[in-house]
């Protein structure tokens, strides 16, 4: 059966691969053949997150045919937290979709 496993090393790099795996693949078995095919790589289940079309799986989960294994670096920090600390430190005046005014213009357009 063909399973298409994507890998996201870092940042706007992502890799591609497909294997011909066999009928009772697991996702340990496709991360044990990209250990095969990247030797110094090494699963870390704190730094990695896995997903099976976009919905998150254990090491366990049963593969099926054309399945979309996505291996990815887990988030290091909470987006919406992330975005709230960036809008207290620009402050309210400087952000936003009012923060470049026309001359003269009244407040709020």
């Amino acid at each position: 059966m063909k399973v298409q496993l994507v890998v996201g090393w870092g940042p706007r790099d992502i890799r591609c691969f497909d294997w011909n795996a066999p009928a009772t693949a697991r996702v340990k078995m496709a991360l044990d053949h990209l250990q095969l095919i990247f030797p110094p790589w090494q699963w870390h289940p704190d730094l990695w997150q896995v997903a099976i079309w976009g919905q998150p799986t254990g090491l366990e989960q049963l593969l099926s045919s054309n399945d979309r294994l996505e291996i990815v670096r887990g988030l290091r920090v909470d987006p919406k937290v992330a975005r709230r600390e960036r809008f207290q430190k620009q402050g309210s005046r400087s952000a936003g979709l009012f923060a470049h005014r026309r001359a003269g213009a009244k407040p709020g357009y």
